[in-house]
């Protein structure tokens, strides 16, 4: 019982208010990093000196093996594009990293809008052989592939090569034939990136217990007499919560019905893409774009969080090119699923019959009929 056969795979917004009299430059400064660095798609880009500061800072890797052959870019930056967005939370420079977040950005061929899904990271799917890393192939976990492909057989782990073997395998699960671009974040430059903002405020749905902190945000400690941790916990009120950078991960990580979170992962991944949006809210909010010293705090600690492909574009490049999304005209996706048993045994998850269809959609860029033929795909919260 396996998600996806291998091998297969709004309205448009207006510009917000708050750009009356914004400079160009820094209106031209908001579309790709800061949402990419969260893993889904807006940035800050400049004026010259800022420009360069930035794509300075950026970290580059061959992220999908085709840097020795020379990336086959586009001659210039045309949708439809799909993005692949992952998340770590790296333990060492020794531990095989897992890929704890995983979205895909999809912007139609008008460029004026995107489409953000989430794919489980319990996903029950094949992953192919990938000879880089002597791995041999196997059914299991999505989350397992960026682990499997970072190994390197007598050296450190290879997050980029992982990133490559997680991509091959999001290709065979949804049918995409090629990503033009992709994004690896580590969740500690995510903080960094939030209090370079002064914080985000977002619409909590629930009230959610974190399972991994105190109040004021020391780990907890762990059950001298078990599983789990002790001590108080730190609570997120439902409602509108200004979030410092330490709640804003520690509330994306919850995921446990304990904790309030009762549909698990699914959960997650909705509070992960709402997250997401209202912190491209706050990045293209005059406050941040119009006040230059916290704009370079930001784009600093964006710039040491990203590890970025483009594929012979730069970060810059697709800035440039995406710069008519806003938050506004980015559509959360929600792929429903459910649980998979063997023997009693819980493998991972599997998509729900109808996300068949959804992928068929997104490979012909038909995904604004196909969603309002299917409303219940759409994340409206």
């Amino acid at each position: 019982m396996l998600v996806g056969k291998a091998g297969r795979r709004g309205k448009r917004g207006g510009r917000s208010s708050v750009w009356r009299g914004v400079p160009r430059w820094a209106q031209l400064c908001t579309i790709f990093g800061v949402v990419l660095m969260v893993l889904s798609g807006t940035s800050l880009v400049g004026a010259e000196a800022l420009m360069a500061r930035y794509e300075g800072a950026v970290g580059k890797a061959d992220l999908f093996g085709d840097q020795a052959a020379g990336a086959t870019a586009k001659s210039d930056i045309k949708g439809p594009l799909n993005i692949l967005l992952v998340g770590i939370d790296p333990r060492d420079k020794d531990t095989p990293p897992l890929s704890d977040a995983i979205m895909v950005l999809h912007v139609p061929k008008e460029m004026d809008r995107a489409y953000l899904f989430s794919l489980p990271r319990d996903l029950y799917v094949e992953i192919p052989p990938f000879e880089k890393a002597d791995f041999p192939g196997d059914t299991t976990k999505l989350n397992a592939a960026m682990s499997y492909g970072s190994r390197v057989p007598g050296g450190k782990p290879d997050a980029a090569k992982g990133f490559e073997l997680l991509a091959i395998t999001v290709q065979r699960v949804t049918g995409i034939k090629r990503f033009d671009a992709g994004a690896i974040i580590n969740f500690s430059g995510f903080q960094k990136i939030v209090d370079a903002m002064g914080g985000v405020t977002m619409k909590i749905e629930r009230e959610v217990r974190s399972e991994h902190r105190e109040p004021n945000g020391k780990h907890r400690q762990g059950n001298p007499n078990g599983e789990g941790y002790i001590g108080p916990q730190a609570v997120y009120p439902k409602g509108k919560q200004h979030l410092s950078g330490w709640q804003a991960l520690d509330y994306v990580r919850q995921r446990y019905p304990e904790n309030g979170v009762p549909d698990g992962d699914y959960g997650r991944q909705r509070h992960q893409q709402q997250f997401v949006k209202a912190m491209a809210g706050q990045a293209l909010s005059a406050d941040v774009v119009t006040n230059p010293v916290k704009l370079d705090k930001v784009l600093r600690a964006a710039g040491e969080s990203l590890i970025f492909s483009g594929r012979g574009h730069s970060v810059v490049d697709f800035a440039v090119a995406l710069k008519d999304i806003r938050p506004g005209n980015i559509q959360m996706i929600k792929l429903p699923g459910g649980g998979i048993k063997e023997n009693g045994k819980y493998l991972g998850e599997q998509f729900a019959p109808e996300v068949d269809d959804f992928f068929v959609a997104l490979e012909r860029d038909l995904l604004d009929p196909f969603l309002l033929e299917h409303p219940k795909l759409v994340n409206r919260s």
